[in-house]
């Protein structure tokens, strides 16, 4: 997996170091078939926050991250998360199923869509680009232009009335 060490994606960026963890949180959690409740408990006791030793993305810590939006991030998406892959479904390619993606790139796109389904709170636009930022840090190929024409296919499906704005 790639690390977010990349843009320093969050830096500075509470709400998108949020985001940045709940994606790692959510791959740990379907990687390791943990309950989400307990990696979200090992995130903020161990890898949210700055470190005396290393205040970098490097082992995955995230040294600054809005602990409640994550743990609401990885709750949402872990919660629905049939809903939230049946809705991707019919957004992918026929030969691209959601179980044949990347894992981290499925855990993006389900923690983007989790925000997506909320209605309004941040507005589509943010939620868009704040998961492009995370995958620019996670990938260097082509999955961050799949994951936006993924998230504006989902957004226009659950926001569709902010289109336009």
């Amino acid at each position: 997996m790639k690390t977010a060490a990349r843009g320093r994606v969050g830096a500075g960026r509470p709400r998108t170091g949020a985001r940045v963890a709940a994606v790692q949180a959510l791959f740990q959690s379907e990687q390791g078939v943990e309950n989400p409740e307990v990696v979200i408990e090992q995130f903020v006791r161990h890898r949210l926050g700055p470190n005396e030793a290393e205040e970098s993305f490097g082992e995955g810590r995230v040294p600054e991250a809005d602990v409640r939006l994550f743990a609401r991030l990885v709750r949402a998406a872990a919660g629905r998360i049939e809903e939230i892959d049946a809705a991707l479904a019919p957004v992918l390619a026929k030969d691209w199923p959601l179980e044949k993606l990347d894992p981290v790139l499925r855990a993006l796109l389900r923690a983007a869509a989790a925000e997506l389904m909320t209605p309004n709170d941040p507005p589509m636009r943010v939620v868009i680009n704040e998961y492009l930022d995370v995958a620019h840090g996670f990938f260097a190929g082509d999955e961050p232009k799949f994951a936006n024409g993924v998230l504006e296919a989902l957004a226009k499906r659950y926001r569709g009335d902010e289109f336009g704005r």
